[in-house]
């Protein structure tokens, strides 16, 4: 029987079980997937089960919090769901070597149209851990400038060439996801940390390149 475990043991660690065959099942531009057979505890022996991994190149995603204390929505159409989806601006890990604060902030610039003085990060997530590999950084980003068009030298096209903004007073934005009214997982979750955070007078963020766990 296992030790038992304690508050202070609750804390993601790495862990790696033997894998014995390995094959990819597809690869496009943005994620691929694995197929794995992994040796696995059954009673008092091991079986070998199948796992299909999708390995994604990751995200990250920017919670704008300006000095009313409202943050920054879009809205996007999300064809896999079949919605228009408000969300917080986000964007892949597509530049190798890239920081991701640098990322966090080319996104905030080209989807949304500021830039922040202030960058922390709020949190880090694994979005589907029980198939996908994918992580995604989560920044708070405030002391924001609205930016003019003509300066920003991106042009948006398909899901991000109509994608409306609106500041929501961030208790209105916790109560729209409690309430079931947001579905986006960034935003979701910079919405419920950066209410935390505020709650703790911001006290307890990382720094924009604190290393990811």
């Amino acid at each position: 029987m296992s030790a038992e475990l304690g508050v202070d043991d609750v804390r993601d660690r790495p862990e790696r079980w033997n894998v014995v065959e390995s094959s990819a099942a597809f690869h496009g531009p943005v994620f691929g997937v694995r197929r794995d057979r992994v040796e696995m505890p059954r009673g008092d022996g091991t079986e070998i089960v199948g796992r299909d991994v999708v390995e994604h190149i990751g995200a990250v995603g920017v919670l704008a919090l300006d000095d009313r204390d409202r943050v920054l929505l879009l809205r996007q159409y999300r064809h896999a769901v079949g919605r228009l989806l408000w969300e917080a601006p986000a964007g892949l890990r597509d530049v190798d070597g890239e920081p991701l604060h640098k990322l966090a902030e080319r996104e905030l610039l080209e989807e949304a149209g500021y830039r922040a003085e202030r960058w922390d990060t709020l949190v880090d997530v694994y979005t589907s851990p029980g198939m996908a590999d994918e992580r995604v950084r989560i920044f708070l980003a405030r002391g924001l400038t609205e930016v003019p068009a003509d300066q920003i030298d991106f042009e948006r096209v398909h899901e991000e060439a109509d994608m409306p903004v609106v500041w929501v007073p961030l208790d209105e934005a916790v109560r729209k996801v409690l309430a079931g009214e947001l579905h986006n997982m960034i935003a979701c979750m910079g919405v419920l940390a950066a209410r935390a955070a505020r709650d703790s007078a911001f006290r307890t963020l990382r720094p924009a390149d604190a290393p990811e766990g």
